[in-house]
C-alpha cells in the first residue's frame, strides 16, 4: 500500500467529526510506524534482553532519585 493510500484509508475510518488535529495525529502515527517497520528492516533494533536490562536499569535509577 502506497503511502497515500495509507492515510486516505486512515482518515476515512476516523469519525465523521474529526478534527484537523486527529487527522494529523494519524498521520504522525502512520509515519512512526513506517520509520519502525525501515528501522527493523535495516536491522536498527534493540534485542527484548536488552530492553529489559535498560528498563530496569532506569527503573533503578528513577527509585534512588525518589528517595534522596
Amino acid at each position: 500500500m502506497s503511502i497515500k493510500e495509507a492515510v486516505l484509508e486512515a482518515v476515512r475510518q476516523l469519525p465523521d467529526d474529526a478534527g484537523f488535529e486527529d487527522v494529523l495525529e494519524q498521520i504522525e502515527t502512520l509515519a512512526a510506524i513506517r520509520r519502525g517497520e525501515q528501522d527493523a528492516d535495516a536491522g536498527r533494533v534493540v534485542p527484548h534482553d536488552e530492553v529489559t536490562r535498560r528498563i530496569a536499569s532506569w527503573m533503578t535509577r528513577e527509585s534512588g532519585r525518589r528517595s534522596s
